[in-house]
């Protein structure tokens, strides 16, 4: 049995950004060294997102379609009702899911009907076999419990960017308030998903600021979202420019040495990459992916593309696995 990776909480901010900016080949080979230590056969986790409610949110984020502060808002579609979340579920899990994850384009988890409608489609996709994520804002102490009774197996919440950038994206909600709702996760016994966002216009000092916080978090985060921007007409980063795919690979190749166990999903700006960009992802570290779209049915191009990507990197998926048990 091999040994397990060393795992630390005390990286500096100047061995970070030194890393970020090492050779991309030295970077490549630290990275795979950790990754097949601690991430033995090298498979792959496949994850399924749906939007259960849309649009009208009271945040401004400045990446966001779906605030109400922005022109691109995309309210006026319907929430969906909890059997219409779980057909979409076992759709899912049919296609070779493992996680299913849900959001709610809210500010906060609010009380009532809607709290616990999320409660039943958690409990919904548990029975289906899958994992089951909620990202939906800020959350009470309470709720954080009640989510945990109901099976959730993580909570999403990003912190986006750096702790020094942040003003410049979000100023409806404190940086302190993301970090309190992690620790609220965390005492309800409910595992983090957390990470955040490059190419907002932030430094490589921002991002490696960024990867500081997730990286000093004790435990790390069992999953770390790692995002490009995708500007999107009419909020106030649609003019961004796309970043350099190898920007990308360097963050997730950094985020595995500094996060040895977690996963390291490769999450929004996947469909920019070409297929060799996110081969190289996947050697960086990258073990989780997003799957399909968020409607994803069996029949969808978008998953037989992914599991033809994954057949190209020779590295297993976890339907793969299950299937040959």
């Amino acid at each position: 049995m091999s040994e397990r990776v060393e795992q630390r909480h005390d990286w500096s901010l100047e061995e970070i950004a030194d890393l970020l900016q090492s050779p991309l080949m030295d970077l490549l080979w630290s990275a795979q060294g950790v990754h097949r230590a601690a991430n033995p056969g090298y498979k792959v986790q496949l994850a399924s997102l749906l939007s259960v409610k849309t649009g009208g949110c009271e945040e401004d984020c400045a990446y966001c379609p779906q605030s109400m502060h922005h022109s691109s808002d995309v309210t006026g579609q319907p929430d969906l009702e909890v059997k219409a979340v779980l057909d979409r579920a076992r759709i899912a899990a049919e296609a070779g899911a493992d996680r299913f994850c849900m959001g709610w384009a809210w500010r906060e988890i609010r009380e009532g009907p809607a709290f616990e409608s999320m409660l039943a489609m958690v409990r919904g996709v548990r029975d289906l076999g899958l994992e089951a994520c909620v990202t939906a804002g800020m959350l009470t102490d309470s709720q954080a419990e009640r989510l945990a009774e109901a099976g959730l197996t993580a909570y999403n919440h990003n912190l986006d960017t750096s702790p020094e950038h942040y003003d410049n994206i979000i100023t409806t909600r404190t940086y302190q308030e993301r970090l309190e709702t992690l620790q609220k996760v965390r005492q309800a016994g409910v595992t983090l998903c957390c990470g955040g966002i490059i190419g907002m216009g932030e430094s490589l000092r921002d991002r490696a600021s960024m990867l500081q916080v997730l990286a000093c978090l004790d435990p790390h985060p069992e999953s770390v979202p790692i995002n490009a921007l995708v500007a999107v007409e009419g909020t106030p980063l649609e003019t961004q420019p796309t970043i350099d795919p190898l920007e990308l690979v360097r963050m997730v190749a950094v985020a595995r040495i500094l996060m040895p166990y977690s996963r390291v999903r490769l999450s929004a700006g996947r469909e920019q990459l070409n297929r060799e960009a996110q081969i190289l992802c996947l050697q960086a570290g990258a073990d989780s992916i997003f799957y399909g779209d968020s409607l994803l049915t069996t029949s969808n191009p978008a998953v037989e593309s992914d599991r033809a990507l994954l057949a190209a990197a020779g590295v297993q998926a976890s339907w793969q696995e299950r299937a040959a048990a």
